[in-house]
């Protein structure tokens, strides 16, 4: 973080050239009262003229505009974000997706309204195909945003918004949601829990799981919908989207038991020497648990009974969980049992039959 920067608009895309241009176009409209800001575009492997439209714009923006891209590998929303994240040099990131226009008032909003420990929810009005296909470059210069947002989409807005402050009061575990196409966070904040995890591929989820891991370091997820909203410029669905939430082919991923805060593949990988491990105090007395001793030598170990992030237990052994940890982890030999209870206080369970299937474990756990 340098140059000044207060505010990173970090805007992400894919083969929506015309959406891109609209969304760079309000944010040239940005009335900021002085706040310096920039934006980075961060692209998923578009073969179109994506890089043109942020080229053209660069050479007249007045304020600095990065991009980045990198060969498309299927649907990697949370790689794009972070790769945006990896280029921001503001202090506080604002996240918005390459479809959303903004009123004139959108950054500076967020500057009036954050604070220390708290992260901003927005959310996106929907535009109709009809008001859309009349909106160019040049009419966003003079056009008032809000006019455009049917009433519907306006009620829409006001019951999320009265949800996320009902939640936010009853300081409810997992709610509001944070929707990642319209959110604000301090970019310490986003470094705390190694930004969005990686390992989502294809559509949905990520945000909801970075929303959890945020809360878990005690940051407060608040609505900003009272202030401001972008709004969905339309397109055809996407193919890879789904209808509902849980038919997500990430759901069972972040349903999974044992999440780590600071995630294992995010704006960095995590290698298993980066974790704080837990080891049994039987560790050495099998043949499994000293490989497992030998691939974490260099590994950092907690102390008896200090908190770690994966607290590990070995079958055949006689060690059971003792302390505080985000991931318990039963590494079991091939053949050995297992008891119940051990198992029910497990997050996850793997079968060791090689060197490399607990090469594998101990690389992906968490």
């Amino acid at each position: 973080m340098s140059d000044g920067i207060d505010v990173s608009v970090l805007v992400t895309t894919y083969r929506r050239p015309r959406h891109l241009e609209l969304v760079l176009a309000s944010l040239a409209r940005q009335e900021c009262d002085g706040i310096p800001f920039e934006v980075v575009v961060s692209d998923d492997g578009s073969d179109d003229d994506t890089a043109d439209v942020v080229a053209r714009f660069a050479s007249t923006a007045a304020f600095p505009v990065r991009f980045t891209t990198r060969p498309h590998d299927g649907f990697r929303l949370a790689r794009v974000r972070n790769d945006a994240a990896r280029r921001a040099s503001g202090r506080y990131l604002m996240f918005l997706d390459g479809d959303c226009v903004v009123p004139p008032h959108h950054i500076a909003a967020h500057v009036a309204r954050r604070r220390l420990g708290t992260a901003l929810l927005g959310y996106c009005a929907r535009l109709s195909e009809e008001v859309s296909v009349r909106l160019t470059p040049s009419s966003i210069a003079t056009t008032t945003l809000g006019s455009l947002v049917s009433c519907s989409e306006r009620r829409s807005l006001a019951r999320r918004r009265r949800k996320a402050r009902w939640h936010t009061i009853l300081r409810h575990p997992t709610k509001p949601r944070l929707a990642g196409g319209d959110f604000g966070v301090w970019h310490e904040d986003f470094l705390r829990v190694n930004g969005f995890d990686e390992r989502f591929v294809g559509w949905g989820q990520e945000d909801d799981d970075l929303g959890l891991r945020l809360r878990t370091v005690g940051i407060r997820l608040e609505t900003i919908l009272d202030r401001t909203c972008s709004m969905h410029v339309w397109h055809a669905t996407d193919p890879t989207a789904t209808p509902r939430w849980r038919d997500g082919t990430n759901v069972s991923y972040f349903k999974r038991r044992g999440r780590l805060t600071h995630c294992r593949h995010g704006l960095v990988d995590r290698p298993v020497e980066d974790i704080v491990w837990g080891l049994p105090t039987d560790l050495t007395a099998t043949p499994l648990g000293r490989t497992v001793a030998q691939r974490l030598a260099a590994a950092r170990i907690a102390k008896p009974g200090q908190t770690c992030e994966i607290d590990v237990v070995t079958r055949p052994g006689s060690s059971t969980f003792t302390r505080p940890a985000e991931c318990r982890l039963v590494l079991i030999e091939a053949g050995a049992p297992i008891d119940d209870t051990l198992a029910r206080a497990a997050d996850q369970v793997v079968a060791v039959t090689s060197a490399s299937d607990l090469d594998a474990a101990l690389a992906s756990v968490g």
